[in-house]
Parts: structure tokens; sequence; C-alpha cells
């Protein structure tokens, strides 16, 4: 099943995002190898797609888990929790219709 992965960065988050960034894009490249990512992305702070120092205000990723305990679990050991990115993660299942 599908489900959507919503984070709400802290305020001033880029330099953890910064610092952190590889690793996290690693993550979501296997999922994306492994045919399980649909979407992910920041939610930019301002009305742009390159924000420079204006930043992010969070994430948002559509993916394949087994289960929610699955998809929680995954996002759990997203890099930016550590990095102190993240204020809050909420996982839902998702339904694709388009």
């Amino acid at each position: 099943m599908l489900y959507a992965i919503v984070c709400q960065d802290v305020e001033n988050s880029l330099a953890g995002r910064k610092s952190a960034r590889p690793a996290h894009l690693e993550r979501l490249q296997a999922l994306r190898n492994e045919g399980r990512l649909v979407l992910a992305g920041p939610n930019p702070a301002i009305d742009s797609s390159d924000p420079g120092d204006a930043g992010f205000t969070g994430s948002l990723i559509v993916a394949e888990f087994a289960c929610l305990q699955d998809a929680q679990a995954w996002a759990d050991q997203d890099p930016y929790i550590p990095a102190g990115v993240y204020e809050s993660v909420t996982i839902k299942p998702f339904k694709q219709v388009f």
C-alpha cells in the first residue's frame, strides 16, 4: 500500500538539511531503485523552486510499504531526524487516484 509521509521542519532547518541531505537522498534513491517511490520533495519556504537562504518548511514522500508500521519504521530512520530538521512526521495511508 502507498503511504504519505508528511514532515514539518523546525525553524531555521536549512543547515541541518544541508548536512544530512546526502544520506537522506541515498535512502530515497534506494526506494526508487526498488520501484517503491512515487514522489518525494521539500516544501520551499517561499514561492520559488529554489528558495535559497529562505530554505524549506517540510517534505512530502509518497512510497509503497507493506504496512503502516513498516512506513513508520522507515521514516523513523530518516537522517533528517537526528540532524534536528523535522519537528513532526505524520504518516497516513494514501490512495493514488491519478
